[in-house]
C-alpha cells in the first residue's frame, strides 16, 4: 500500500511540470517500445518497497548529481522534499561524508550511489559487507537497481537534450557535482 501511494504521488508530481514537461515524452514516443520499456521499469523501481523511499531518492539524487542532469535533479529535489528529505540534505549532498545531517543508512546508500555512479564503477567488497550488514538482499538488490535506473535516467536524458521542467521551482534544487572519476 505504501508503494502505491508513493507512485501516486510521483504521478501527481509529474502532473505539475511547467515547462518542457514533454521533452522526454516526446523523445520516447519515437519509440514506442522504448516508452512502454520505461514505463514498466519506473512502475516496477516505484512499486518495490524494500527500502524507505526517502533513502531511495538520496540515492538517486547523489546519482544525478554526480552525472549533473539537471531535470534529474529537478525533480528528484521535488520528490525528496515530498519524502522527508530536508533542505539542508539537499545543500549538503556533497558533504554526506561529514555531515550531521545524514544518518549511518543514508550515509551508506549515498555511498554506494557514488560507488556505482563512478566510471568504472568501485563497489568494493567491504561496502558490500557494510550494506548487507544494515539492509537485506532485497533491499540491496532495490537500491542497486534504483540508482542503476537513475544512470539510465540521467544519461539518457542528457542526451536526449531534457532540460529541467520547473519542478523545484522557488525551492531549493540539489546542484551537479564535479567529482574525480564521475562521468
Amino acid at each position: 500500500m505504501k508503494a502505491l501511494r508513493q507512485l501516486a504521488t510521483n504521478v501527481a508530481v509529474l502532473a505539475k511540470a511547467r515547462r518542457n514537461r514533454s521533452d522526454l515524452l516526446r523523445a520516447l514516443v519515437r519509440r514506442p517500445q522504448l516508452l512502454v520499456g520505461t514505463g514498466v521499469y519506473e512502475v516496477a523501481i516505484g512499486l518495490s518497497a524494500r527500502v524507505d523511499p526517502r533513502l531511495k531518492v538520496l540515492a538517486e539524487l547523489k546519482a544525478a548529481a554526480l552525472i549533473a542532469c539537471e531535470y534529474c535533479l529537478d525533480i528528484g529535489s521535488l520528490l525528496g522534499r515530498g519524502s522527508g528529505v530536508t533542505e539542508r540534505q539537499l545543500r549538503e549532498l556533497h558533504l554526506y561524508k561529514t555531515s550531521d545531517a545524514f544518518g549511518e543508512d543514508e550515509r551508506l546508500v549515498i555511498e554506494l550511489a557514488e560507488a556505482l555512479t563512478l566510471v568504472p564503477v568501485a563497489v568494493s567488497d567491504e561496502l558490500r559487507s557494510r550494506l548487507n550488514s544494515r539492509f537485506s538482499s532485497a533491499a540491496v538488490t532495490e537500491l542497486a537497481a534504483t540508482i542503476a535506473w537513475e544512470n539510465q535516467r540521467g544519461r539518457l536524458n542528457q542526451a536526449l537534450g531534457v532540460r529541467p521542467s520547473g519542478f523545484s521551482d522557488g525551492e531549493f534544487c540539489a546542484l551537479p557535482e564535479s567529482a574525480p572519476g564521475a562521468v
